[in-house]
């Protein structure tokens, strides 16, 4: 259970940091912000989401370095 909450908790942050990223974005192409900011973190969440998905069926199991590199996919970061 301590990884579903780990990972939901983990989801939330991708929603976050997705859509926050976008605010401004939106309002350069005619998008209100809510839109913009609900389809920026819809899709973060769709990448990490797709990515546990692919490695539970390979064996199962999600282990440690399989969630981090799913989350990996959408922290732009650049110092990793």
């Amino acid at each position: 259970m301590n990884n579903l909450g780990n990972i939901l908790m983990r989801i939330l942050a991708v929603f976050a940091a997705s859509g926050l990223s976008v605010i401004g974005a939106g309002a350069v192409f005619g998008i209100d912000t809510l839109s913009a900011v609900f389809m920026a973190g819809l899709l973060g969440v769709s990448t990490v989401v797709e990515a546990l998905s692919r490695s539970f069926l390979q064996d199962g199991r999600l282990t440690r370095d399989e969630i981090n590199n799913a989350f990996a996919k959408v922290d732009k970061r650049k110092d990793k």
